[in-house]
């Protein structure tokens, strides 16, 4: 045996030192991996330093304008070259110094890693993830959403530094959430064209805005998905096919606007067109909403790029054109200049040698692009020495921007029910707290989509825990919840002094490319809640996590529910936010984006039914608060605080007169209406003061929703926003709010062709339970 294990000793070796060896080599190759990751630099043109021979172009010269240098930089460049600058991964053309850019990164509620041109590392592990955008627009605080957006540009240029990010953003996402079960409700602001508007140029204005020039960009954003777009995939129709048959009304009075807004309030740098066809041609091969509207109508200062793959999806799945060099051909000519995909690189020029299209218009599209980049700094050479060149790892997931997404989250919660005494609950009254429920002690659930990996996590179950005592059961295995685990939930409710249910949804249920059948909560949710409700011994805290809204109404009329708290997908402070509010450490303040429907809505309406307005006829029963006419389990605005606030009219007229020119029609016939043109709208403005008074022994934020309900002319809305104001109020305390309210914006309907009108007659201001008349006449 000796002799033998004598012998195999020098194998032993000889394997050990292979082992060692190799052991070595990773080590190595780890750490000059970590060396790469630790010192990655940021794409860029034009530099000098390390070519000084740049220096002689006109494109590197940042003492030119924007133009001047564009108009240089096109000029050098052969058809092939610009045509490497049409799609998302960007060519590079080495003997100009410029190298390989990734147009596409996402930052929806944060610097997120959806999309190739941004990246974790070692160096920056995650990014602050703010709540999901449905939950901020419940915040109905305008000042936040560019709050947030400052935030999440600050960290996207500090990941630019080291390498890990791009400068141009896809977001936000601004459509409208026409349809409950639209699985991308949750990236929207809502269903309020006024709030989504208010939501996409505050939230550009963040991302973009730089304090020392307003051309220069901080970072880009992107408001998408233009136009008409909320059909992902219900009952075999998807985004890929569906035609979205719209009144010309409906597109001016409720799709339109938050992209308006995006692009003349906001000033935004691209606008992303959609997937599907609006009346028979696809969004991104027509010339009168791309050409027409955006860069006719609205004058954007920027790019226009497709939504991934939209360009092949017009030819190969809608079959819009016979080649695919006319797919090519039709975009571009329609106002196109960025393709998030590889299809303009392939057939753009086969579509120039046939004629369909001419280079100047591939000119014009590359010159759009680079003129983005020119307004970034991309082409100013080394960003260390510009402006954010300072920033880097130190200034992700810091302290504030952490406290400002449980901020964030705190402002955004709706509460919908509670019970006299029910919540908040006493810290110290409350000796066990049962959580229940397959969304207790989600980390992931809580980001939603588009999202990126959080600076950290805390779970509802973490954040209540830190208060008081509390034991934990499921209920289900996910929120599917096929079979509820009852006996254990019930056992826990029973003993508890406090019960708090945390369902609702997640990504398997809402989704992009996944819309929902039914609006009920999934599974045996609602078995598992009513059970643990009968069971409990204290008051019942159902929390609600999801994008869209639950048709909750069981739960809405049992008495032994005695609180309903819709928290979104709250961001990755969630739970320290839903305790905070449990607890009453801060008092609600959210308010519902979007209309609560009944299941029985859906069961009666088509989600591909793109009508607002209602068709007594049909007994179809419009969209939105501002044209349904049915029952709601909640309405767009609800929301209660722990304190009670009261209004009272300090100022608001009672008349309001129209000013025409001489000889108009209106002065002798009777009109119902006034077109809002430049001529009468002038100096047409009016102020309404408030006093808003908190008289409840709590501190807490309140929000004013000024709504009007116009004269019954052009199919008006029943009632429609005007204007919301955040105030926060300390007990026994009063604030005044004014609103000013332009008579041709904010209180003009659009008629059926589209036109705006100033309805003449009685218009009925609402805020809250105050009601005031004002008649506008000629």
């Amino acid at each position: 045996m000796a002799s033998a294990s004598q012998n195999r000793a020098p194998k032993v070796v000889s394997v050990l030192m292979l082992q060692l060896t190799l052991l070595l080599l990773l080590l190595l190759l780890f750490s000059s991996t970590q060396v790469l990751a630790q010192s990655s630099q940021p794409v860029f043109a034009c530099d000098v330093a390390s070519n000084p021979s740049l220096a002689g172009f006109g494109f590197c010269n940042t003492s030119l304008g924007v133009s001047d240098r564009v108009a240089d930089l096109v000029g050098r460049l052969t058809l092939q070259e610009k045509i490497l600058f049409l799609v998302n991964s960007a060519g590079s053309v080495s003997r100009l110094g410029i190298p390989k850019y990734e147009w596409w990164s996402e930052a929806l509620h944060g610097v997120s890693y959806v999309g190739p041109g941004t990246h974790f590392s070692s160096l920056v592990p995650g990014a602050t993830s703010f709540p999901q955008v449905i939950l901020t627009a419940a915040s109905f605080n305008a000042s936040l959403f560019e709050a947030i957006g400052k935030v999440v540009s600050t960290e996207a240029r500090a990941m630019y530094n080291v390498g890990l990010a791009g400068l141009t953003f896809w977001s936000p996402n601004v459509n409208i959430f026409r349809d409950p079960r639209w699985g991308r409700g949750q990236e929207t602001p809502g269903e309020d064209p006024l709030l989504s508007s208010k939501y996409a140029s505050g939230y550009v204005k963040g991302l973009q805005q730089r304090d020392d020039d307003p051309d220069k960009l901080k970072v880009a954003a992107c408001c998408k998905h233009y136009t008409a777009y909320d059909v992902d995939n219900w009952k075999g129709v998807d985004r890929y096919h569906f035609n979205a048959v719209v009144t010309q009304q409906d597109m001016d009075d409720t799709f339109q606007p938050p992209f308006k807004s995006c692009v003349i309030d906001g000033n935004v740098a691209s606008v992303m067109c959609s997937y599907n066809q609006v009346n028979g041609k696809p969004t991104c091969a027509d010339p009168d909403l791309l050409s027409g509207v955006i860069r006719g109508q609205w004058k954007l200062n920027g790019y226009i790029v497709s939504d991934c793959d939209s360009v092949d999806v017009l030819y190969n799945s809608q079959h819009y054109t016979k080649t695919p060099e006319e797919a090519a051909a039709v975009s571009i000519l329609a106002g196109l200049d960025l393709n998030c995909g590889s299809f303009l690189g392939q057939h753009t020029e086969a579509a120039v040698k046939a004629g369909l299209i001419n280079e100047s218009a591939i000119t014009n599209a590359a010159s759009n692009n680079f003129a983005t980049l020119m307004r970034l700094g991309f082409f100013d050479g080394d960003p260390s020495k510009q402006l954010y060149g300072k920033l880097g790892p130190k200034d992700v997931c810091t302290a504030a921007n952490q406290e400002l997404a449980r901020e964030a989250a705190r402002q955004g919660i709706v509460l919908l029910k509670n019970t006299a005494g029910s919540l908040p609950l006493s810290p110290t009254a409350i000796k066990t707290l049962a959580v229940i429920g397959p969304n207790a002690n989600v980390t992931k659930t809580m980001i939603g989509n588009y999202e990126g990996t959080p600076c950290k996590y805390t779970t509802p179950l973490q954040g209540l825990t830190a208060s008081v005592a509390t034991t934990y059961a499921p209920g289900c295995s996910n929120v599917a919840c096929a079979t509820a685990q009852l006996d254990d939930a019930k056992k826990l409710a029973a003993s508890a002094d406090a019960t708090v249910l945390v369902m609702g949804a997640d990504q398997s249920i809402e989704a992009e490319s996944r819309d929902r059948i039914n609006i009920l909560l999934p599974g045996q949710q609602q078995l598992l809640i009513t059970e643990v409700a009968n069971a409990s011994k204290g008051p019942v805290i159902l929390v609600i996590m999801s994008g869209g809204g639950m048709d909750v109404s069981f739960a809405k009329t049992n008495d032994k529910i005695t609180s309903i708290l819709w928290v979104g997908y709250p961001g990755e402070a969630g739970g320290a936010a839903i305790a905070d509010i449990v607890f009453g450490f801060y008092n609600p303040s959210g308010r519902l984006p979007m209309t609560w429907y009944p299941q029985s809505y859906v069961d009666k309406v088509p989600m591909t039914n793109m009508n607002m307005r209602p068709d007594p006829s049909t007994g179809y029963p419009g969209r939105s608060y501002r044209f349904y006419t049915g029952e709601t389990v909640y309405s767009f605005g609800d929301g209660l605080s722990y304190s009670k606030f009261n209004y009272e009219l300090v100022r608001a007229p009672k008349l309001v007169s129209v000013p025409l020119e001489e000889g108009h029609a209106c002065l002798s016939s009777d009109c119902k209406s006034v077109d809002a043109v430049e001529q009468s709208c002038q100096n047409l403005a009016f102020d309404v003061h408030l006093r808003v008074r908190n008289t409840g022994g709590m501190s807490g934020g309140h929000t004013v929703l000024l709504f009007s309900s116009p004269p019954s002319v052009h199919n008006s809305a029943q009632k429609h926003l005007v204007g919301f104001e955040k105030v926060f109020l300390g007990p026994r305390t009063h604030s005044f709010v004014r609103f000013k309210v332009d008579v041709c914006k904010d209180l003009s309907v659009v008629d059926e062709l589209g036109s705006k009108k100033v309805a003449l007659g009685e218009h009925v201001l609402h805020i809250g339970d105050l009601k005031h008349s004002l008649t506008v006449r000629i």
